[in-house]
């Protein structure tokens, strides 16, 4: 993820830097000056975008990594039965625990979790057997 990342912004980079060198070329007319100029107002856009979706999904991945840490660090939270999604800064809590405290631990944990805005709850309370 972190090299996908590294090679996309690389390339908006350079993709930008291609359109400022052309732009300061003396253009032989107005309407190409025009032109240039678009072309290099949508370029400098879509290079927002890109580093905007990019920065995104590099926060909603940390995110994830602290929350799932949080849960490893609770001893009561089973992390292999709660997996974590994050998109958007919304967190989203699936999976299996033993009880409503254990439900609420994992949210609050989630909540309280740098960068967080906010938790969607799937978590289910495991059915107590009274054999």
């Amino acid at each position: 993820m972190q090299r996908k990342t590294s090679m996309l912004v690389l390339a908006t980079v350079a993709a930008a830097s291609l359109m400022v060198s052309a732009c300061e070329r003396q253009p032989s007319d107005s309407s190409t000056a025009q032109k240039m100029g678009s072309a290099a107002d949508k370029l400098a856009d879509k290079s927002a975008q890109v580093a905007t979706g990019v920065a995104t999904a590099a926060d909603d991945t940390m995110i994830t990594a602290r929350v799932k840490a949080a849960i490893l660090a609770e001893p009561a939270l089973k992390s292999t039965d709660i997996s974590v999604e994050t998109k958007d800064a919304t967190v989203t809590l699936t999976g299996n625990v033993e009880s409503m405290d254990l439900r609420e631990k994992a949210k609050q944990l989630a909540a309280t979790t740098a960068g967080v805005r906010g938790v969607v709850d799937n978590l289910v309370v495991k059915a107590t057997s009274t054999s």
